[in-house]
């Protein structure tokens, strides 16, 4: 899968669209579409189901110097107010501040983040390491291992330094009961 197919494939879902049409509107530095919206739109594509099947929410990450919870609280109310108008869940979260309350919801610790895209290099699996934003004349895609794994259906383990095998395991069952083509990859750290 090339970035070409990967951006065409994500914009079959209305969603993403206007999330992404919006997106520049907000006023966000470093902003960027991510996680299921994104490369779970893509496996339907791949697996011919409607683009918004199995989507639990949409989640943008986008880095902000303020780390305090009330600039990250006006972000989420203004993004409601952006997305009003359509029917899904959108989680703006500041990677800013992830180090604040990463540790006591899940018991390890996480290093502070310097940009959007390092939140992105966290994800516990290669194939959801992927984003995307809008860009003069298109859109910028990050993919640090590539779309390889997202193309291929296989769910492999990012071995970074907040991955837990637990949670691993849970997320890639789940995906597994909507998605039952994917093929999971044992998790060891």
């Amino acid at each position: 899968m090339d970035e070409v197919y990967f951006v065409e494939a994500v914009l079959q879902n209305r969603a993403n669209q206007i999330i992404l049409e919006r997106l520049p509107g907000l006023g966000l530095s470093d902003a960027w579409l991510v996680s299921g919206s994104v490369f779970q739109t893509v496996w339907n594509v791949l697996t011919g189901r409607v683009p918004d099947y199995g989507i639990k929410d949409y989640d943008v990450f986008y880095f902000d110097a303020d780390t305090s919870w009330e600039a990250e609280n006006e972000i989420i109310d203004r993004m409601a107010a952006a997305v009003s108008d359509i029917d899904v869940l959108v989680e703006p979260r500041n990677q800013a501040r992830v180090h604040l309350w990463y540790p006591s919801k899940f018991g390890i610790a996480y290093s502070p983040l310097q940009r959007a895209t390092d939140g992105i290099d966290r994800f516990l699996t290669l194939a959801a390491q992927v984003g995307i934003r809008p860009a003069e004349g298109g859109y910028d895609v990050y993919a640090p291992h590539g779309l390889d794994d997202l193309a291929a259906l296989i769910i492999r383990p990012n071995l970074c330094p907040n991955f837990r095998a637990d949670l691993y395991e849970a997320k890639a069952a789940a995906w597994k009961t909507r998605w039952p083509e994917l093929t999971i990859l044992a998790a060891t750290n």
